[in-house]
């Protein structure tokens, strides 16, 4: 029996796998060059992830879509902001540990993959249970795991890169991924221009004392504290 990619897959998947193909990238990056090129790639991610809903209202989705989606989001905005925050902060929580404590390299594995983990689980869950009981209409309970790691993202990039900051900010965001508050999508306009200026973070961070993160960071905080109050989409 054959998978029949090319007739069951269509241009919208496309850009879903270019959004895992950016996570893992990022990943590799994170380890081989370090957080802040990683962090320029999970924003690149986001983009596609944007772009693969646009296409697939345009033209169409697959069956298959969905699920790819489901998937590749784990990998861009779980596991690669997971590696990400892993890297920018395992020499502050190396150093950070007691001296001559038992079974030190376990307790250091241990201490340096902890938020990661908690990062990776709580995107994981929320992915699964967004993919199975909530509707394509429904507001979406909890933060998307697209804005938390555009939000740790953004935020590294803006020049907060404290690791103790980092780390509480990964578990605050595990933890929105779940929260049961009610988000509402984006109107097209908002969407556009916060892809403007994303791209503006990914392709000139530094620019004019770090503008572009910033605005990022400051819209993606006001639409994650306000959106559910005081934001309605189309």
């Amino acid at each position: 029996m054959s998978l029949q990619v090319r007739r069951r897959l269509g241009a919208a998947d496309v850009m879903t796998l270019l959004n895992a193909t950016l996570g893992v990238v990022a990943m590799v990056v994170a380890v081989t060059v370090g957080p802040t090129a990683a962090a320029r790639l999970v924003l690149l991610a986001a983009i596609t992830d944007a772009l693969d809903g646009i296409i697939a209202r345009s033209q169409g989705g697959s069956e298959v879509g969905p699920l790819l989606d489901s998937i590749a989001d784990v990998v861009s905005f779980g596991t690669a902001p997971a590696l990400f925050l892993y890297v920018a902060t395992r020499d502050a929580v190396s150093t950070a540990l007691p001296a001559g404590i038992p079974l030190a390299g376990t307790v250091e594995i241990l201490a340096v993959s902890a938020v990661p983990a908690v990062f990776v689980v709580f995107s994981l869950v929320r992915t699964a249970l967004y993919t199975v009981h909530v509707g394509e209409e429904e507001n979406r309970p909890g933060i998307q795991n697209t804005l938390g790691a555009s939000i740790l993202a953004a935020g590294y990039l803006a020049g907060v890169t404290m690791p103790a900051v980092l780390l509480a900010a990964g578990v605050l965001l595990s933890l929105m991924m779940v929260a049961p508050i009610p988000y509402p999508k984006l109107r097209a306009r908002d969407a556009g221009l916060m892809g403007l200026v994303q791209a503006g973070a990914i392709l000139a961070p530094a620019v004019a004392q770090r503008i572009f993160p910033r605005l990022l960071l400051l819209a993606a905080l006001a639409y994650m504290t306000l959106a559910p109050w005081y934001y309605w989409a189309e």
